[in-house]
């Protein structure tokens, strides 16, 4: 079955856990909603009769299942037909088209963040802009699906996109070419003074194990084997599979819980801990830094919220998306599926990022980015979707604003630092932190070590 297939590989690369649709407990619908069912079947049948022009009768039908899920949050979802086979590409891990994360904010379609070496990125689109022809077309309005569908296509053809671009007077025509989007989910690099770059893109399948590797290429490429800090970057990283963002926090923790999952039922409900699919730190006695930004979301903060809690790393960039719930994908019949906000998850401390995201140790702009202050702006988080959950703790939104105190460490315009030879402001600043730091100082604050089994 199409379905069931998808299920088997959904578990690897998504961040929903799957939870089976009983009998039972599709069974269990409260009496009470009887006479809320008699409304919608007489709407039903009055549109049938009497609207302008016929009406099919699944049109109508998809139209209420969509007005149900949209009631609840923008993460809940009824798929079939060609929804099914995008989520079988993003499965895949493969696809043509330009290699954006796009929201529907307010009507219009926004970039969440273009994949890195992208065609989108190649062709310079940016997050905070709104896409909003495509090829001449208005598509403001319109349905979100439609819009991706129409963005992605066979590599080689081209698809002219009318971006608005905040604090720009005048639409940006781009013309993008599509190509084969494959992202590279892991990649690491040596820097000056033996700084390791590990940047993850994703979380698809084996990014612990890959992540494994990359550390032991860090140490191999390092003048003398000697790796005197260690830069993990999950800026733009959208998130995926939430069992990959366990896999790769056990790498750096050798106690104590990575994340939790509660949801109403008693088996939506999961603990993970740290030991379970790593032994030992790998990189221990290692200064590290995790960089974050609004595009860091779901296992992206799982991952940055356990080293931060567990004091094993210092966070660093912007705060992250605030994506704190998982969605389980319950089969509807074999070409059909409902994905569901089922529960919510925590970080060790007990704390949910639904909202609020992680909050970086220190706050680092990325001032080599000319439109920064413009972005900041109009950045999208999930606070900003409209129906998100709220936070259980009932955070205002001051509460979370950025400090407003000009830094003098971040005066510096992209000019000058383009002067300089820094492309990357917030990846500089983490290495240059790493080069100053000692194994006494606060980028390396080791959680209480268990006795040894």
């Amino acid at each position: 079955m199409k379905i069931a297939a998808l299920l088997r590989s959904a578990a690897l690369v998504t961040a929903v856990a799957l939870i089976p649709a009983t009998t039972a407990t599709m069974a269990q619908v409260d009496g009470r909603a009887g006479p809320e069912f008699a409304k919608l079947f007489a709407v039903f049948q009055r549109v049938k009769a009497s609207y302008v022009e016929p009406v099919e009768d699944d049109v109508l039908i998809r139209g209420a299942i969509d007005g149900m899920l949209a009631a609840l949050d923008p993460h809940s979802a009824y798929l079939d037909g060609g929804d099914l086979q995008r989520l079988e590409t993003m499965i895949d891990g493969q696809y043509s088209g330009l290699g954006l994360s796009v929201v529907l904010a307010d009507g219009a379609v926004k970039i969440v963040s273009p994949f890195r070496g992208s065609p989108a990125e190649n062709a310079g689109l940016k997050a905070g802009d709104f896409i909003t022809h495509l090829d001449g077309k208005l598509i403001y309005g319109g349905s979100l699906d439609d819009a991706v569908a129409q963005m992605r296509g066979a590599s080689g053809t081209s698809i002219r996109l009318t971006v608005f671009r905040p604090g720009r007077e005048e639409p940006l025509e781009v013309d993008v070419t599509r190509g084969v989007i494959e992202l590279e989910p892991v990649t690491h690099e040596v820097s000056e003074g033996n700084i390791g770059v590990i940047t993850v893109n994703e979380f698809s399948a084996n990014v612990g194990a890959d992540v494994f590797a990359a550390w032991q290429a860090i140490k191999k490429d390092a003048p003398g084997g000697r790796v005197n800090g260690l830069v993990l970057d999950l800026r733009n990283n959208p998130g995926g599979s939430l069992d990959e963002s366990v896999a790769l926090s056990d790498l750096f923790l050798t106690s104590g819980r990575i994340v939790s999952q509660r949801g109403r039922a008693r088996g939506e409900t999961m603990l993970y801990d740290a030991e379970t699919v790593y032994r030992g730190d790998m990189a221990e006695g290692v200064p590290m830094i995790v960089l974050i930004n609004a595009g860091s979301a779901s296992a992206s903060e799982i991952v940055a919220g356990a080293l931060q809690d567990h004091r094993r790393a210092l966070i660093m960039g912007e705060r992250s998306f605030g994506k704190g719930s998982v969605q389980s994908l319950l089969p509807l019949g074999r070409d059909a599926a409902l994905k569901l906000t089922t529960a919510r998850y925590f970080t060790p401390s007990g704390k949910s990022v639904q909202e609020g995201g992680i909050k970086p140790d220190i706050a680092v702009p990325q001032i080599s980015d000319p439109d920064y202050v413009l972005r900041q702006k109009y950045q999208t988080r999930e606070s900003d979707l409209r129906g998100h959950l709220i936070n259980e703790l009932g955070i205002k939104d001051e509460e979370m604003e950025a400090d407003k105190i000009a830094d003098p460490r971040f005066q510096l315009t992209a000019v000058q630092l383009e002067e300089q030879g820094v492309k990357d402001f917030q990846l500089h600043y983490a290495a240059e932190t790493l080069r100053r730091t000692t194994k006494s100082t606060v980028a390396l604050r080791p959680a209480t070590r268990p006795a040894k089994r």
